[in-house]
């Protein structure tokens, strides 16, 4: 009986991966002219998860967002003559501050191409999301959004009375003092603690420049607000974090207005979606259904390690 099943299961398997293949394949990779006759595309990149460095990866726990994979759709954006104006769709809690710094360098780089840059935040577009934000030309999120969140934070795990108790002893040699800085062996050194406040207070400084250039606020004004705190879009809104409140589509028009574009063509650029999303897509909402159905739970789950600086 227990034979009888494994077979089924690589049944429905190889069945599965069938349909995802076809699918992989019929998968519209934009989305059809709004307007009538195309006079330009409005290109559609979507940061969707932590931002990490790299090219980011997905599984069935969510997907990280990497850098590399964002500055290169919009590089090809910037490049591409037919594409007048970019807005970027936005739901994410931040990440890794680089990774945000390369991603709004190359926002930057789409708008000096004469490209306007429309920011779209979903849900979420906090921390590191607003700092890539703040370099677009407008930022519209729907009033319940919530944004800003600016600021950095590190986190310095301690595991030396774990390691007491199990019996395990952690000995390390070092060149200088500081190479085993933040060592979850001991606890910092208040030497230690000092320079990486010294680390998180110059990014932060960092971050406060890029609000408060691209939001064409004072820097005393940005100060404020960068405490951490989050905002809904209305209160972003009040505050000047954020241009308009509207949905997704409202961000196009918008996108499509400062591109002087009275008809145009809407293009999502980005990666063909994996067959691990098209398996996902399959299952319906329960992530977890369709592995459990097939008995592969142990060989599909993989778990993201993830440090958000900031996050």
């Amino acid at each position: 009986m227990a034979n009888q099943r494994l077979q089924w299961a690589v049944v429905i398997l190889l069945a599965l991966l069938v349909v995802a293949s076809v699918v992989s394949l019929l998968w519209p990779a934009g989305a059809p002219p709004r307007g009538g006759r195309s006079g330009g595309q409005i290109a559609v990149v979507a940061i969707d998860g932590p931002i990490a460095a790299g090219n980011g990866s997905s599984a069935l726990l969510g997907t990280v967002v990497g850098a590399e994979q964002v500055t290169g759709q919009l590089r090809q954006v910037r490049e591409d003559p037919a594409v007048r104006a970019v807005v970027i769709r936005m739901n994410t809690p931040g990440g890794s501050a680089a990774a945000a710094q390369e991603i709004g360098e190359a926002v930057q780089r789409v708008r000096q191409a004469g490209k306007p840059v429309v920011v779209s935040i979903a849900d979420l577009g906090a921390s590191g999301g607003y700092w890539i934000a703040a370099t677009a030309d407008r930022i519209v999120a729907n009033p319940a959004s919530l944004t800003g969140s600016i600021g950095v934070i590190m986190e310095v795990t301690h595991y030396e009375d774990l390691y007491e108790k199990l019996g395990i002893d952690v000995e390390t040699i070092k060149s200088g003092p500081y190479k085993d800085i933040g060592s979850p062996t001991r606890p910092p050194t208040d030497e230690e603690r000092r320079l990486l406040q010294g680390l998180v207070g110059d990014i932060y400084q960092q971050f406060v420049d890029v609000v408060a250039k691209g939001r064409g606020l004072s820097r005393e004004r940005v100060l404020e607000l960068a405490d951490g705190r989050i905002f809904t879009g209305r209160q972003a809104k009040a505050a000047g974090l954020v241009d308009e409140l509207g949905t997704f589509e409202d961000a196009v028009e918008l996108a499509a207005e400062l591109a002087g574009l009275e008809h145009y063509e809407l293009v999502e650029f980005g990666p063909r979606r994996s067959l691990i999303d098209l398996l996902l897509r399959l299952g319906g909402e329960g992530r977890w259904g369709l592995a459990q159905g097939v008995g592969l739970v142990p060989e599909l789950v993989r778990w993201e390690l993830y440090r958000a600086v900031p996050r």
